[in-house]
């Protein structure tokens, strides 16, 4: 009698020896889960830098942790002391950084294009620092029931 999987295993890869994957721009994709205390700032500003530094785009750090620190303080202003998702990504040959938040969905369409005109005002230093980098930044609804907020930075090398 022949063996039925004898076919099948002849598809798996070879076993190699596994080891750890180390750091590196392209392998550069952490998601993180902020309690949403005020000191979500710094920590995010901390995390941001440790992280380029390992995955060798330490000459983005000054400006990635500004982008993730005022990105965690408008939610947290937004939205106190709720939980809050923190992306760092490597993408498309650009830093990624997003943060949602659990701001409540606005009922009516006036009320929330004026809360996303006052939320977008408040981020004039990220503005800048995101523009001085020839970068963009935004924010838009986050399509759920509950509601949310996705903002973002995009900064090149």
């Amino acid at each position: 009698m022949s063996n039925p999987m004898k076919g099948a295993l002849r598809c798996l890869p070879s076993a190699a020896a596994a080891g750890p994957i180390p750091p590196a721009t392209e392998n550069l994709s952490y998601s993180m889960l902020l309690p949403g205390g005020a000191y979500c700032a710094g920590l995010a500003r901390e995390s941001v830098t440790s992280l380029l530094t390992r995955h060798g785009l330490s000459e983005l750090g000054e400006t990635a942790a500004l982008a993730a620190s005022e990105l965690v303080a408008a939610a947290y202003r937004f939205t106190p002391d709720r939980e809050m998702i923190l992306r760092v990504r490597w993408q498309y040959e650009a830093l990624r950084i997003v943060v949602y938040d659990q701001h409540p969905a606005h009922s009516a369409p006036a009320a929330a294009e004026e809360c996303r005109d006052r939320r977008s005002r408040s981020m004039w230093l990220l503005a800048a620092a995101v523009d001085s980098h020839g970068g963009d930044w935004g924010l838009a609804p986050v399509l759920t029931p509950g509601g949310g907020t996705k903002s973002w930075a995009l900064l090149h090398r």
